[in-house]
């Protein structure tokens, strides 16, 4: 019966929100799959070229590296898939969405240094081995401030803002007690809500007696 019953902010049970984060998690792997598919489509390509022919031992060793994180990518992007497709009506969606999740951070692992590698094996072709190393490096260090750092940076803009920005709830004032034969109303409702006439002529009564004394 937990299963039934809201338990996020949206009001969705664990059963909503997994199906929601799972199809989330869906759409971001449709971004990188297509990433990945362009990337291995190139580095399949190029061992048919005729330039391969005159690669040194250095650079096809990359490219043999660089292949197999591309295919080791790939794998780990579309692994969710058949995670779902395995376990279909079987009531593990929240353990697919939790086991989908580290593939697909773990896939992005790989793929930084895929892109790292591809990158470090066409520059060292077309000019030298040291730009291909550091533009290697230097795809390697934004691919990581990006994907890695940034959402670092902006998770704890967003925990400063809470904090700084949140105004403090006022102490509750102690209200004096209402006289009796008197209807206590809620701070809230004291301006739509009226008490009867007789209520309070007696309140101005007693009010009037009070100030004579």
């Amino acid at each position: 019966m937990a299963d039934h019953r809201p338990c996020t902010a949206r009001g969705e049970t664990p059963l909503q929100r997994a199906d929601r984060n799972f199809v989330e998690l869906l759409q971001e792997l449709r971004v990188t799959q297509t990433g990945v598919q362009i990337l291995f489509a190139f580095l399949l390509s190029l061992a048919f070229t005729s330039r391969f022919t005159s690669l040194d031992t250095v650079q096809r060793v990359t490219y043999v590296i660089t292949l197999l994180l591309a295919v080791l990518a790939a794998a780990l992007f579309t692994a969710p898939a058949a995670l779902h497709r395995s376990l279909f009506q079987q009531g593990a969606k929240p353990r697919i969405v939790q086991v989908s999740s580290r593939l697909a951070t773990t896939g992005l692992i790989v793929l930084v240094f895929a892109f790292s590698g591809s990158v470090l094996l066409v520059v060292d072709v077309t000019t030298s081995r040291t730009g291909g190393i550091a533009a290697g490096a230097a795809t390697f260090l934004v691919c990581v401030g990006l994907w890695g750092l940034l959402p670092r940076l902006v998770r704890r803009a967003g925990l400063r803002e809470a904090t700084q920005g949140s105004p403090e709830r006022p102490e509750a004032t102690a209200e004096e007690p209402a006289p009796q034969g008197t209807v206590r109303i809620p701070a809230p409702l004291r301006g739509t809500i009226r008490q009867p006439s007789a209520v309070r002529q007696g309140a101005a009564h007693r009010e009037a007696s009070a100030r004579r004394r």
